[in-house]
């Protein structure tokens, strides 16, 4: 199956936005064994839309689109695709029924846009929106365009994403006739240049139909391992050969091997050893803290994330020796360590990680350049024995992309701190 991608609006063509969308569908769509030919960028002219529809069902089995899809009128992707296909549009009454509901839980007035959102087009298959209002469409072209399918979703990422996921890949997998087996290799502390190093081999060997993903994201990259073919037994077993291998190579940097986020990983360990964290933030701003509790259910293991930006505030609350932050300056081992200590002792619990660094773009130096964090982690051992681990890390982005990493290895070095525990408790068992 031959696929295109459409992405409609006009930021797309003024620079204004990127187009994400298209890159994740790719990367959905190539784990499902579909391959795309283009991808078109097209204004909100119902006119262009319409003529870049007919060009593209003409010459491709499935064209998605994403974008001009909402309970707006300047929305125009569905009156569009009306238009073409000359189909009438009918009330779906669950889709109807979800938005009131929305607006009822949300405190707002229902819109008079709302009915006309749950319109769909006649012999469509509806895509429930399980992150916003506006359904999708998978729409059957009939005869006019050889039984080629169009395919609606909204342009907002996140419910692009949830349609593609659960809705549209299965729905052309299905069709297909095809077994197809996802598997997620999460990774921190390596670039995609550096892991496709490690891993070159492998997928220079990959078995027939299974592909591998490299998904990157501001912290880091992750993989994504796929296996298509008709028999399930040898879809599953090229599948799991193909994570272990790269797993097994990998390993120092591979923290997961299911769809699973580092601070997810961190709290269950948390749990599982009956363990408490807090965090002592300078140049992450609390967004260490903020990542841990992104969680369900951190309360558990969670105490409290001191913000000690000023070296005033990292001394009144957490002790940090004026002469220390004098002779080593606040960004230095040196520095992070009395954070950590002071920070595991206010707070009481097991575990305390620090950071002190230049996120930028101003205030760095030659021998202390913008990108650079130090990081302290303090441990509470038996009795009263305080184990103590510093670090320094460097990185290049912006600001905003610099604290994310910051964070990312701070919280890697929690997983290892952990990890190092888990392997020295299975070592003795």
């Amino acid at each position: 199956m031959i696929a295109e991608i459409i992405s409609i609006g006009d930021e797309l063509l003024t620079g204004e936005k990127v187009n994400t969308n298209a890159q994740l569908i790719c990367s959905e769509l190539a784990g499902a064994g579909v391959g795309v030919q283009r991808i078109i960028a097209c204004s909100d002219s119902e006119e262009a839309i319409v003529r870049q529809f007919e060009e593209s069902l003409r010459r491709s089995e499935l064209v998605l689109v994403t974008g001009g899809l909402g309970p707006t009128p300047d929305d125009r992707t569905k009156k569009s695709a009306q238009q073409l296909l000359k189909e009438e549009l009918v009330l779906d009454r669950e889709i109807y029924d979800k938005t009131l509901e929305t607006c009822s839980k949300r405190g707002q007035t229902p819109s008079a846009f709302l009915r006309d959102n749950a319109m769909v087009i006649r012999g469509s298959v509806v895509v429930q929106n399980e992150a916003g209002l506006a359904p999708g469409m998978i729409i059957p072209c009939g005869e006019r365009f050889q039984g080629h399918y169009l395919v609606l979703m909204p342009g907002v990422p996140e419910e692009m994403e949830s349609m593609m996921r659960n809705s549209v890949v299965p729905f052309f997998s299905v069709k297909s006739g095809s077994i197809i087996k996802h598997s997620h290799i999460k990774t921190t502390g390596i670039g995609e240049t550096g892991l496709a190093g490690i891993i070159g081999d492998i997928e220079n060997r990959l078995p027939g139909g299974t592909s591998l993903a490299y998904l990157p994201h501001a912290a880091g990259v992750n993989l994504r391992v796929s296996s298509i073919g008709a028999d399930e037994v040898s879809v599953e077993r090229d599948n799991l050969e193909v994570v272990d291998a790269i797993a097994k190579a990998a390993k120092e940097f591979v923290y997961a091997t299911t769809d699973i986020s580092l601070e997810e990983l961190i709290g269950r360990r948390l749990l599982s050893g009956r363990l408490r964290i807090a965090t002592a933030e300078s140049c992450t701003g609390g967004l260490i803290a903020s990542r841990l509790t992104d969680i369900s259910g951190s309360s558990r293991y969670f105490e409290q994330g001191f913000v000690v930006y000023s070296n005033a505030s990292k001394e009144r609350s957490l002790g940090v020796k004026a002469e220390t932050l004098e002779l080593h300056g606040a960004v230095s081992e040196e520095v992070a360590a009395e954070m950590a200590r002071g920070c595991l002792m206010r707070a009481g619990v097991d575990i305390a990680i620090s950071s002190t660094g230049i996120a930028g773009p101003d205030g760095g130096t030659k021998q202390k350049p913008v990108g650079m964090v130090c990081l302290g982690l303090a441990r509470r051992k038996e009795g009263d024995r305080i184990e103590m681990i510093t670090s320094t890390f460097y990185t290049q982005g912006d600001r905003r992309r610099n604290k994310i990493r910051f964070s990312e290895a701070a919280l890697r070095m929690v997983w290892k701190e952990l990890a190092h525990e888990f392997t020295n408790a299975r070592s003795k068992v």
